[in-house]
């Protein structure tokens, strides 16, 4: 019986062992899609203690606490920091076999050194253990980066954000790149024209200009994309339901527009008019800048209206949806290459049965100079764990090039999350190990196999974002 998450966790076979622990583990992470705040960077945070730093604002966490009865009393409401800490202790043993499971103790084990498991007997000494250790310097925010070998990371912000923040860490002379991400879902979201309306004024004020034709705003979007370039940004970021790709002309699009701004609600066939000229015009936007723009797509949101009523969103209640979305996305991308403004591309499926569409789709839009220029992302949120990254990975192998796939990211407001890394690095040289030893991929080509880990965990994606 092999001993719980040793050195050798999830490496099957010798040679998967060799290729993690002499090509993967050092490596440092490029963690080029999160949602860290960007705030706490700058100030380089100190963490009050280990409840703050990873119950905060972890709705995988909630939502287990929920799944266990847990009364939202000690999940977000206002118990104390160890009421919280000792409820999470008391689920983490029903967790088995969920990943959340594993990330706890990678989480606890990399960051702290502690090897015990959480459960209600170890709960206060793991707290008492985690608290007087983020008492140190080098448990701040940067010190957790530092700790984990981050080299860049690239945050989730509105067209209408500062930034400040950003410009704050870059003039400390700290060395991990902390760059801004393009995230303008707000400028489509004209199903609520009043707060449209609103988000429309903060935009204005961004900008420096008055907003109140389609054209004025794209002008106002452009001048903000442009001071993201300023400030190192090299990627956009668009949550979607769906791909849109609807017929439309200027004139349409201006006079939805000014109606939403009139505060009139849209139909549905303006709805799918407007946001599919302003993705278009995002795509040429990140073209003309040599960005690369990423898609999630397919989740359905704030599920539960009661508790959205409560907390709001990004608090645990959204869910895998199906929307049948390959002729839209094939059309938006169709567009973009026909007027040869199709930027290198990352596109993200949450639910895995696109799997084998979305990795046959990017093959149709490959092209020169760039390798894997459109890309196949890494297993995202209810698929970020083992048996949904190899899904990722053996549908990538089967209908495309795994060995130019930019590899892992954390999607994670958490400082404590970067043992994903591990945990995708550590999948990655299994499935290479194993197929090693059964005799489907040579031996005697071992230095290829090598670089290819190293070019999955790091290279490659240095490489592809230039960084």
């Amino acid at each position: 019986m092999k001993p719980f998450m040793d050195k050798d966790f999830l490496l099957q076979t010798e040679t998967a062992r060799k290729l993690y622990h002499e090509e993967a583990e050092g490596l440092p992470i490029i963690d080029y899609h999160c949602h860290l705040n960007p705030r706490e960077v700058a100030e380089d945070h100190r963490f009050a203690n280990i409840t703050e730093l990873w119950l905060g604002g972890d709705h995988y966490k909630w939502r287990a606490l929920r799944s266990n009865g847990v009364d939202e009393h000690f999940i977000t409401g206002d118990a104390s920091d160890w009421e919280k800490f000792e409820k999470w202790a008391e689920t983490v043993p029903y967790c088995m076999r969920n990943p959340i499971y594993h990330w706890t103790h990678l989480e606890l084990r990399t960051a702290f050194g502690i090897q015990k498991l959480l459960n209600p007997s170890t709960a206060r000494e793991i707290y008492e253990e985690c608290n007087e250790k983020l008492r140190q310097p080098e448990y701040s925010a940067r010190g957790l980066m530092r700790r984990y070998r981050v080299e860049v990371v690239c945050t989730t912000d509105d067209p209408a954000d500062s930034l400040e923040y950003h410009k704050q860490t870059a003039q400390s002379g700290f060395e991990i790149k902390v760059l801004p991400t393009w995230r303008p879902d707000k400028a489509m979201a004209i199903e609520n024209p009043k707060a449209y309306r609103a988000y429309i004024e903060q935009l204005s004020q961004a900008a420096g200009c008055e907003i109140h034709s389609y054209a004025d705003l794209l002008d106002a979007l452009q001048k903000r994309h442009d001071y993201f370039a300023s400030l190192g940004c090299r990627l956009s970021d668009h949550g979607l339901t769906e791909f849109y790709a609807d017929e439309f002309t200027e004139t349409e699009v201006d006079s939805i527009f000014r109606k939403v701004m009139d505060g009139q609600q849209p139909t549905e066939k303006e709805l799918g008019q407007f946001r599919s000229a302003l993705l278009l015009e995002f795509g040429r936007q990140d073209a003309r800048a040599g960005w690369t723009q990423q898609f999630h797509y397919g989740p359905i949101r704030n599920n539960n209206s009661r508790m959205m009523q409560l907390l709001g969103p990004d608090s645990g209640f959204d869910s895998i949806g199906t929307p049948n979305t390959a002729l839209q996305m094939a059309r938006f991308l169709d567009r973009l290459c026909l007027e040869g403004n199709l930027p290198q591309t990352i596109l993200y499926n949450i639910n895995p049965a696109d799997n084998e569409m979305l990795a046959a789709m990017i093959g149709n839009f490959q092209e020169g100079p760039v390798p894997g220029k459109i890309q196949f992302g890494s297993g995202w949120w209810f698929n970020d764990q083992k048996e949904g990254m190899e899904r990722q990975m053996n549908t990538l192998s089967l209908l495309g090039l795994l060995s130019r796939f930019v590899g892992m990211l954390t999607d994670s407001r958490s400082f404590l999350s970067y043992p994903r890394h591990e945990y995708f690095r550590r999948t990655l040289c299994n499935l290479l190990g194993r197929d090693v030893e059964n005799g489907e991929l040579p031996e005697e080509e071992m230095p290829r196999i090598r670089e290819m880990v190293r070019d999955i965990c790091y290279w490659n994606a240095k490489r592809y974002f230039r960084f």
